[in-house]
């Protein structure tokens, strides 16, 4: 089956959400956020209760395509006719969340350098840039328990998310939940920036200086309300897009 007929065999809703998450794929590929082949991305399937998109185990991150996204339920099984085979330990993370947040319309987990390197500090997360006060209150911490392949790990992780939009995975890496691929892509990119600036700014040896608990409140509250409106979010989706097309549209087959 070529890539026109697979995709006329998809519904659209489906086949829009399988080419935002291989444009989330090649977008972190090209910000330097990939682990080779491992970490994952993963979006639910719209109208399909319980069913995601995952991406074909083995395949570089700037290899992937909408047509060769896998389709696999929660336990990470796949349940369409996929050639591709799927990490199923590596969904167990994303499954967790999946299952309890009803807004967990895309998860995406990294192990870049600086979200590695800022898991491993006690302090985690520090509000010393504007960008950083976003997170303010609003990273969960999860303790380090061994690769996650353990399914009663699920429950400790879900409830360390609670309802925030960014986990630390401690002495392990990030991730976030968006209400949308370009959402958590949009968090993950910031998230991954601010670890980035903390540990430039630590490197220098001198007194960090941090605002008040007051001034960091008002920040995180002034950013919570401008992302009640997706507005911002899709223009930056909409330039990441362009980017992408123009670089290589092949993730849209």
């Amino acid at each position: 089956m070529n890539i026109q007929e697979r995709s006329a065999k998809i519904a659209g809703a489906e086949w829009r959400q399988r080419v935002d998450l291989a444009a989330c794929y090649r977008l972190l590929a090209h910000f330097r956020m990939t682990d080779l082949i491992y970490t994952h991305s993963s979006a639910c399937v719209p109208s399909e209760p319980g069913h995601f998109l995952i991406n074909p185990y083995g395949w570089r991150w700037e290899e992937i395509t909408a047509s060769s996204l896998v389709k696999i339920d929660v336990q990470g099984q796949k349940v369409d006719a996929s050639p591709h085979p799927v990490n199923r330990a590596g969904f167990v993370i994303h499954s967790a969340v999946h299952m309890a947040r009803q807004d967990a319309a895309c998860v995406i987990h990294t192990h870049t350098k600086a979200g590695m390197a800022v898991s491993c500090l006690k302090e985690g997360v520090l509000p010393l840039t504007q960008m950083a006060m976003q997170f303010y209150g609003r990273v969960g911490v999860h303790e380090y328990e061994g690769i996650a392949s353990d399914l009663d790990e699920r429950q400790r992780l879900i409830a360390d998310l609670g309802n925030h939009r960014a986990l630390l995975l401690r002495n392990h890496g990030l991730l976030t939940v968006g209400r949308s691929v370009a959402e958590a892509f949009q968090l993950m990119y910031y998230l991954n920036w601010v670890c980035e600036v903390q540990l430039a700014a630590q490197a220098t040896g001198s007194e960090l200086v941090l605002p008040s608990r007051e001034v960091c409140e008002k920040t995180a509250a002034q950013y919570d309300g401008a992302e009640l409106d997706n507005e911002e979010v899709d223009l930056e989706w909409a330039a990441h897009l362009r980017m992408l097309d123009k670089i290589d549209p092949s993730y849209r087959e």
